[in-house]
């Protein structure tokens, strides 16, 4: 976090955590990157982070609780080799702040309504402190979610 002189080398990660302000509402998510090559411990926690956004994802739906998506996520990264969860929360509400309530924790509890949007957010630990986060805008309509943001690639990309 924040800038230093050190030059990414290869094998390093980069993550890009951005978003932007139109008419008063913002978007807000993640990208990761590797440079020049990926080890095979990124490219495994890459995978459980972009699963777990799936399994949020497919939870997400009007009655169910933000509590509920923590667990749908937290299933899939821990079998995905997470060491923890430094942040705690894996998403949160957005709108005319960058960040809203509610908090998808492991004790939130807020039930979804249709015409929330939030973020799915899951990060994990892995490889002895190391992080990987992946962030998804979602609309939680009628039906279930529908997504916001561009879907992240399903591979870790590598610049070359």
């Amino acid at each position: 976090m924040g800038p230093t002189d050190r030059k990414l080398g290869d094998g390093d990660l980069l993550i890009i955590d951005t978003g932007t302000l139109f008419d008063g509402y913002y978007c807000d998510f993640d990208r990761n990157y590797a440079f020049g090559m990926a080890s095979d411990r990124a490219k495994r926690a890459y995978e459980a982070v972009f699963n777990s956004t799936d399994a949020g994802f497919k939870a997400a739906k009007p009655g169910a609780t933000t509590t509920d998506l923590w667990r749908a996520m937290w299933t899939v990264l821990e079998a995905g080799g997470a060491e923890g969860n430094d942040i705690g929360r894996m998403g949160h509400g957005l709108g005319t702040q960058l960040t809203e309530w509610p908090s998808i924790t492991a004790s939130d509890n807020t039930e979804l309504k249709p015409g929330m949007v939030m973020t799915l957010e899951p990060g994990m630990s892995y490889d002895g402190g190391k992080q990987m986060v992946h962030e998804e805008n979602i609309l939680i309509t009628d039906s279930g979610a529908i997504m916001l943001s561009k879907r992240a690639a399903a591979e870790l990309p590598i610049i070359q």
